[in-house]
């Protein structure tokens, strides 16, 4: 992974942590406004706050098992490869660096449809009033 792709990914962390806090506080005061009746404009987002959940996390979940099919793809690749090698085995930094990328890629993959649709959300609804 590449310095450009680990800084992609601590942004990408650091907008997610500042995303979710006001998206929370927002839902949280609007299911506390809307009590035992909500109006079907709360039962529209209730309902949209589920499903955008489910699907978030679905797609983390594919994107990270398929970067990881690749990071082991590219592995054995890798192993192969110093294996047919006249110098002899790859270093333990070469390795490490190897094991790291792969972690990160599957990291950054997983985080993104989860990122995006937070952020989104955070826009959406600081435009949008309580009542």
């Amino acid at each position: 992974m590449s310095k450009r792709q680990r800084s992609t990914l601590a942004q990408r962390s650091a907008e997610l942590a500042f995303a979710v806090p006001p998206v929370m506080a927002h839902r949280i005061a609007r299911m506390a406004l809307a009590g035992a009746a909500p109006s079907e404009r709360d039962r529209r987002e209730f309902t949209r706050m589920g499903a955008e959940k489910t699907a978030a996390f679905q797609q983390s979940w594919i994107a990270m098992a398929m970067q990881g099919w690749r990071a082991q793809q590219a592995f054995a690749l890798f192993w192969w490869r110093a294996c047919l090698s006249p110098w002899g085995p790859p270093s333990a930094q070469a390795i490490g660096t190897q094991l790291q990328s792969a972690a990160l890629g599957v990291l950054g993959h997983g985080l993104a449809p989860v990122h995006r649709t937070a952020v989104a959300n955070a826009k959406r609804l600081s435009r949008t009033r309580l009542r």
